[in-house]
Formats: structure tokens, C-alpha cells, sequence
């Protein structure tokens, strides 16, 4: 499902059937999801635009369809009698404090600043609707930092391009915490999730969560981009925002170790050192 008729001709190129609805419309989803007649929804609704951004309104439009649009889809996926709903939230909006990894029982960050604290609340109140919804069973993937075709994180995205200009840079210490994920494996991880899952939570990254001390030189060599300069907190604050910040020096990464034994999942890129040289796209 879709909002454009131009993403719907790459769906059905890609070799799946499509259909034009927005989620918003309650009435014509509902219909919609219904004449589908799914057994699963997966829920992996987003707006996100081209260049990510630390300020709140880059992620106002996806805030909202993690809130009233998943209440909608919920709604359509127990009228058309769907089993299980899949969705998508993420693995790197922990709590600041304590261990570095965490699991799927750690708190997430209430209060966080910049557009992270919108994002919080409203994937707090998705993972609350999906896991909380009588009679579906709700699975949550919280997703690790996505690298590889189409993400961010590719040869041809924003964190690719800023990397490469020299305006992504260590700040401080660089002690925070990031776990990545391919998109392949996310994609795989929501397929296992799709049989086999008991309804709950799951952190869906790879094998070795890193500072960004040691993953962030790793993937601008992988890019041939020169190694990252290295900049103050005080400097980095200023320039780039406290948000930002936060996740250089403050951010806890996640363990996949509950999504491996009970999924039954293996990232095919165990560590982005791995995955950064073989599979950016």
C-alpha cells in the first residue's frame, strides 16, 4: 500500500501487487485492507524526506503516522481479521544511562531532545497500540540504524554525502553507542518475525554495536572519503544542535540476542565493518 501512484508503478515492478490508499482515510483503509483479506500487516509506514535532520519538524509527517495511523491500520487489520501485525519502531532511542547495550526491557529516552523527543512519544504510543491491541498479535521491530541501498547511509545518501564533504565529524569522545542493520537483514528479520515471532518486542541490529569513535572512520574509508575530523562538545553544540550531540557522546546501543533465539534470524552482515565495504549500495 502506498500514497502515490508512482511509488505503486515501482511496487508492481518490483513484482507485488499495489494498491493507491492513505492511511488517514480510515473509511476507504479499512475497505481497502479488508478486500486484501490479509492473515499479516506489516506496518513499516514512513515520511521521511531525503536529507535526515536533527530538527523537529523533519520528523513531524512520520510522528503522526506512528500515532494516528497506526491506530488506523490497527483498526483495519482486526476488521479484515488479520492474526498478526508487524510493525517497525527503532533500536537507538534507549534511555542515556547505565550499560551501553540494551535490551528490549531498557526504557526508552523520555525527554530527549530535539526532534528525538517527538519520536519517542510517538513510537512509545505505536509499540503501546501494536503489542496492546486485543486480538492481534503485535510484533515490534525496533529496527538498528539502516545502511545499504535506499538509507542514509548509502553511497548515495545524506550521512554518505555529509561524510564525504568532511561535515560529519567525531565530537568529543565520539562514546556514543550506534547499532547498525542492512536492510536486507532488517528485510529478513521481518519475514522470520512474520511466522514464527511471539507477540512482544525485538531489537533487530547486527552483532557488534561500536562507538562512533570506531565505526564512523570505518565507513568513510569504505566510501573513500578522508578520515573524519574531530571537533568539541562545546564547538559541535553550537554548530550542530544538543540532539545531535546526544547521540555522539550519549547514545546506548542494542543487543539482537533475544531476535536471534527467538526469531530464528542471523544477520547476513554481522558487523558493520563487514557490511560497510561489501553492501553500503
Amino acid at each position: 500500500m502506498t500514497r502515490r501512484e508512482a511509488r505503486a508503478e515501482e511496487i508492481r515492478a518490483a513484482g507485488a501487487k499495489a494498491v493507491v490508499c492513505d492511511v488517514f482515510d480510515a473509511a476507504t483503509l479499512e475497505v481497502t485492507v479488508k478486500a486484501a483479506a490479509p492473515e499479516a500487516v506489516v506496518h513499516e509506514l514512513t515520511a521521511l524526506p531525503p536529507r535526515f535532520s536533527p530538527k523537529p519538524e523533519y520528523l513531524a509527517p512520520t510522528n503522526r503516522l506512528r500515532t494516528e495511523g497506526t491506530r488506523n491500520l490497527l483498526a483495519a487489520a482486526k476488521a479484515a481479521g488479520a492474526r498478526r501485525v508487524v510493525a517497525e519502531s527503532v533500536a537507538f532511542l534507549y534511555a542515556p544511562q547505565g550499560g551501553w547495550v540494551k535490551d528490549e526491557a531498557e526504557p526508552m529516552f523520555s525527554g530527549a531532545p530535539g526532534a528525538f523527543g517527538g519520536a519517542v512519544d510517538a513510537l512509545s504510543d505505536l509499540e503501546r497500540q501494536v503489542t496492546g491491541t486485543e486480538g492481534v498479535e503485535g510484533v515490534v521491530l525496533r529496527y538498528g540504524w539502516l545502511y545499504g541501498p535506499g538509507t542514509y547511509f548509502a553511497h548515495d545518501g545524506s550521512q554518505a554525502e555529509d561524510v564525504l564533504k568532511r561535515r560529519f565529524p567525531i565530537i568529543g569522545k565520539g562514546a556514543g553507542v550506534f547499532s547498525f542493520i542492512h536492510v536486507e537483514d532488517a528485510a529478513a528479520a521481518t519475514v522470520a518475525a512474520l511466522g514464527r515471532a511471539a507477540a512482544g518486542i525485538y531489537n533487530v541490529v547486527d552483532d557488534e554495536p561500536a562507538p562512533q569513535r570506531e565505526w564512523l572512520p570505518v565507513f568513510a574509508e569504505a566510501l573513500g572519503a578522508k578520515p573524519p575530523r574531530r571537533v568539541p562538545v562545546w564547538l559541535a553544540k553550537l554548530v550542530a544542535g544538543r540532539a545531535t550531540v546526544a547521540n555522539a557522546v550519549r547514545l546506548r546501543g542494542a543487543s539482537n540476542a533475544k531476535a536471534k533465539c527467538e526469531l530464528g534470524w542471523q544477520p547476513r552482515y554481522a558487523s558493520w565493518r563487514q557490511g560497510f565495504h561489501e553492501a553500503l549500495g
